[in-house]
């Protein structure tokens, strides 16, 4: 590990802190949890850190072993945690629980992102649930502004897609709704059948994969979390 100048306790939590607890750090950890390797990966799941702080913050991982970084025969560069670094995944998934436990709904619900929500859900799809076609999946956002309201989930050969541009195939589903529902159904504080019927999400195409919605969104892995306040 890295030495570094911080609150100058020997306590072991206060040394984790100085490692951990820089603005963005847990995040970027959380990013490699979930299985990203590459940097233009990262930045799909933190769209609004910047690319240099982003830079800075793996190499603070670096130096404190955390990741190592190995270069791959096409010159990308690979992030893998370490045994350090994967031993941080029930402190990082804990951390998430209790915010879906203890915080407020409409406070996280104030935070919408519809970079990270979109991304969020290319990696916990299930596939298959979806029928062994390609399926093309477009998401409306129309109170947002142009270059952030249409999203397209791909999914063909078992692999899911996101694009924030057409890909040129014909829509089998089309889920049009405000950004807050969504979030509401993939943080597990509403559903599809309430956000239907609250007429605030309307799904247009394809009736079986519109009827099993729920079950191959997969939804957050916090979703399942039991909250203890309204």
């Amino acid at each position: 590990m890295v030495e570094r100048h911080g609150y100058g306790q020997f306590c072991p939590v206060s040394m984790a802190a100085e490692v951990l607890c820089s603005r963005w750090t847990p995040l970027v950890v959380r990013e490699l949890l979930c299985g990203s390797t590459r940097f233009n990966e990262l930045r799909r799941g933190l769209p609004k850190m910047s690319p240099a702080l982003l830079s800075k913050r793996l190499k603070e991982l670096e130096h404190s072993g955390i990741i190592m970084v190995t270069r791959n025969a096409g010159g990308i560069n690979d992030y893998q945690l370490t045994a350090a670094g994967e031993e941080l995944r029930p402190l990082i998934v804990g951390l998430g629980n209790w915010s879906q436990r203890w915080m407020e709904s409409r406070l996280s619900l104030k935070n919408l992102d519809p970079s990270l929500l979109m991304w969020d859900m290319r990696r916990n799809l299930d596939a298959g649930r979806l029928p062994p076609r390609r399926c093309t999946i477009q998401f409306l956002y129309p109170e947002l502004s142009a270059s952030q309201r249409c999203w397209w989930l791909v999914v063909e050969n078992g692999q899911v897609d996101l694009c924030n541009f057409d890909p040129g195939y014909d829509v089998d589903l089309l889920v049009e709704g405000a950004l807050r529902s969504m979030t509401a159904i993939w943080m597990g504080i509403s559903t599809i059948r309430q956000e239907i019927d609250a007429s605030t999400l309307k799904l247009e195409g394809d009736r079986g994969l519109a009827r099993n919605m729920q079950d191959w969104l997969g939804l957050s892995v916090f979703a399942k979390t039991p909250r203890m306040r309204a």
